[in-house]
């Protein structure tokens, strides 16, 4: 657990926030051992992310965007979050992945993506 540091605030935007802090819960318990990742808030609505951004300290250094959102609409979200906390990592789940999916096709595509945002490479 040496490689592990200071915790990394995560917030999630999704419609359904229960069911983002349960998916992004399982996420943070599989990668307990790589990451200290901290689920510190989730937006249900676009006007309601760059507040929430504002009130966490330590400022996120990720945010998540849940696949109910079109591919315009998490642009736009990660558009603020840039805006709002610069050098924030970002990643979108892919549009319809819940649905057509279902949730743990959300949480395989999160942990083959927790690296690269981890890294900053997304």
């Amino acid at each position: 657990m040496s490689s592990i540091s200071e915790p990394v605030n995560l917030v999630s935007v999704n419609t359904a926030p229960e069911r983002a802090k349960r998916l992004i819960g399982i996420l943070i318990n599989d990668v307990k051992d790589k990451y200290n990742i901290v689920h510190a808030g989730n937006s249900d609505t676009i006007e309601g992310v760059k507040p929430l951004l504002e009130s966490i300290q330590p400022p996120p250094g990720i945010l998540f965007c849940a696949s109910m959102w079109t591919p315009e609409q998490q642009q736009q979200i990660q558009q603020i979050a840039r805006e709002t906390v610069p050098g924030i990592r970002t990643a979108a789940i892919p549009t319809g992945l819940q649905v057509e999916r279902g949730p743990d096709a959300v949480v395989e595509f999160l942990k083959e993506k927790i690296d690269d945002v981890m890294a900053g490479r997304t």
